[in-house]
């Protein structure tokens, strides 16, 4: 595979800094800028940004120079983008029409019709929008997106079953990391000891993207699929990972111990092509009857892998069970590498 020098933006921030994390030795992908704000041009990494992960920061990235998040003179093959939606609204299609393909995990250009909202074992052929998407708007590079870190917990699991049972309605209340509200997160006095029961447009989010990312694209638009989601979501007093509650009715009913089967058993094409973030599982099935737990499944598949517990039957949709994800990483970080890893596969970097 070709070697790939890429950008990281928004490379301060908590999902920057887990880019960085993540990229440390990747065998295609090479850091070759590092852009934020303003505020943090002309300094070095180092003197930018406040390390806040538990490995060492890699020298030579302290000690690269920040620049501003403009494709001007930048020598890089494509971005990973960990911008906030107000600024990635603006910066991203700045980059896509420069020619510098943009992996993002902002949310602004997630449900654009002509932009691939991407898990690569869900939707790989989602990529064929590129083409429609460089063609609509002019731009010699293009955006792909990964989901909600919420949803990307979620729609895998649900995927499997979708393929073999078809899935109709889903109840989903997840119970979110305090790493997802970015660095420094919410006040201890307002999180410790506590469970705040709102997410600002998190609900929304959980309950449009799965629709997009399980529809079918037929070569000019992508038809959602038909499915109704009612998400809640609240935020708990935990560091990393997502655990969710869901319910879920099928239109076949098959029983508790196929639906494990199915979900245990489910690979996709970053399996079948040995990516390397690819988790050799993306979803891993525990019997254990308190699991998954943040604290012991987090890191499942170097926190690739999603694990699902405590599935049993609902009297209410017929089905439940119990979802995790590391939220940082496959949730954010880690999604958006697989992403570029499928997109160097396909040829469309």
């Amino acid at each position: 595979m070709k070697q790939f020098k890429v950008a990281i933006l928004g490379a301060t921030g908590a999902v920057g800094q887990r880019f960085i994390q993540l990229l440390e030795g990747h065998p295609w992908f090479t850091i070759g800028a590092l852009c934020a704000s303003d505020r943090s041009k002309g300094k070095t990494y180092g003197e930018a940004a406040e390390w806040r992960l538990p490995t060492p920061l890699p020298q030579v990235i302290k000690d690269m120079t920040v620049q501003t998040c403009q494709p001007e003179g930048l020598e890089v093959d494509f971005a990973f983008s960990a911008l906030p939606g107000s600024s990635a609204i603006d910066v991203e299609p700045a980059f896509a029409a420069a020619g510098i393909p943009v992996v993002s995990n902002a949310s602004s250009w997630r449900m654009g019709e002509d932009i691939p909202l991407l898990i690569p074992e869900v939707n790989p052929d989602h990529t064929q929008m590129i083409e429609v998407q460089k063609k609509n708007r002019g731009w010699k590079g293009f955006i792909v997106t990964n989901p909600n870190c919420a949803t990307i917990g979620l729609v895998p699991p649900l995927k499997a079953l979708h393929d073999a049972y078809g899935v109709e309605k889903i109840m989903v209340s997840t119970m979110q990391a305090t790493s997802g509200a970015g660095y420094p997160g919410p006040p201890i006095e307002v999180i410790g000891d506590n469970v705040v029961p709102f997410i600002n447009g998190e609900e929304d989010k959980i309950e449009t993207e799965p629709q997009k990312l399980l529809g079918v694209w037929d070569g000019e638009k992508l038809k959602f699929a038909d499915m109704v989601i009612s998400a809640q979501a609240s935020r708990v007093h935990v560091s990393d990972g997502h655990l969710e509650a869901v319910s879920f009715s099928l239109r076949e009913k098959p029983g508790i111990e196929e639906v494990i089967a199915t979900m245990e058993s489910f690979v996709g094409e970053p399996q079948k092509a040995g990516l390397p973030f690819a988790p050799a599982k993306p979803v891993i099935v525990t019997r254990e009857a308190d699991r998954p737990q943040p604290k012991l499944d987090r890191d499942a598949g170097k926190g690739m892998a999603i694990t699902v517990g405590r599935v049993r039957e609902c009297p209410l949709f017929g089905y439940k069970m119990m979802v995790l994800s590391h939220n940082t990483v496959r949730g954010a970080a880690g999604a958006a590498i697989l992403n570029a890893e499928l997109l160097a596969h396909q040829g469309h970097l």
